[in-house]
């Protein structure tokens, strides 16, 4: 049961749906876009990265997405484990990235997990940080991502609340993979440009984990 994990937010969705504002559709990208938003944005120096979705059927247990970030060093790898920011390490930088809980269900609107960046605390030596979408599947469960739909990635100044740019993810998950590459936020001299990436993976978070550097328990719980 949900309320006997002791890393389950019973909070989280409530928290993360009152941060909902209206897209802003003269903000959408597509896949391999690159921006720079420290242009696009002088003012850009905390970002909030908003994730939502809903569910295509209600006559089935729901997917459980999650929001997870790794920061990595200019040989793309995470340099200690707690550059791996997810639903069982909500916090690092000494708290310069926060990811704010998991959400279950991706019910209501708005987003449903987010995480804050104070981009002038990260360490000069994180040069990349990839953004990643999973679904929680060592339950053995069939869910993969053509179970959800209305699936987006915003990233917005935390400052003044302008949303810089939307990822609507769709396309992009239409196959029954239960990992994706969302894109990367790059550290290029004094500014920070965005990729879209939006490249599914089989295996899921543990298999993508790997590829930065990080040994993920395979009977981690939810």
């Amino acid at each position: 049961m949900a309320e006997d994990d002791p890393y389950f937010d019973p909070q989280a969705e409530r928290k993360s749906k009152e941060l909902y504002v209206a897209p802003e559709k003269d903000n959408l990208i597509q896949k391999g876009a690159e921006i720079n938003l420290s242009k696009k944005d002088p003012s850009f120096k905390s970002a909030l990265v908003g994730i939502g979705w809903d569910l295509k059927e209600y006559d089935r247990d729901p997917p459980d997405l999650d929001a997870s970030i790794f920061l990595l060093d200019k040989n793309d790898k995470t340099r200690v484990d707690e550059d791996f920011i997810f639903y069982h390490n909500l916090s690092g930088c000494d708290g310069a990235v926060s990811h704010t809980g998991d959400s279950r269900t991706g019910a209501g609107e708005g987003d449903d997990e987010t995480i804050i960046l104070d981009l002038n605390a990260i360490p000069f030596d994180v040069l990349k940080i990839v953004f990643v979408v999973s679904i929680y599947d060592l339950d053995m469960s069939d869910n993969n991502f053509t179970h959800v739909k209305n699936v987006y990635f915003r990233l917005v100044n935390q400052d003044t609340q302008h949303e810089l740019l939307r990822y609507e993810l769709d396309e992009e998950l239409c196959s029954e993979s239960t990992g994706l590459i969302v894109g990367e936020l790059e550290r290029v001299g004094q500014d920070w440009t965005f990729r879209a990436v939006g490249e599914p993976r089989d295996g899921g978070l543990v298999k993508i984990a790997a590829g930065y550097g990080i040994v993920v328990l395979q009977d981690i719980p939810a």
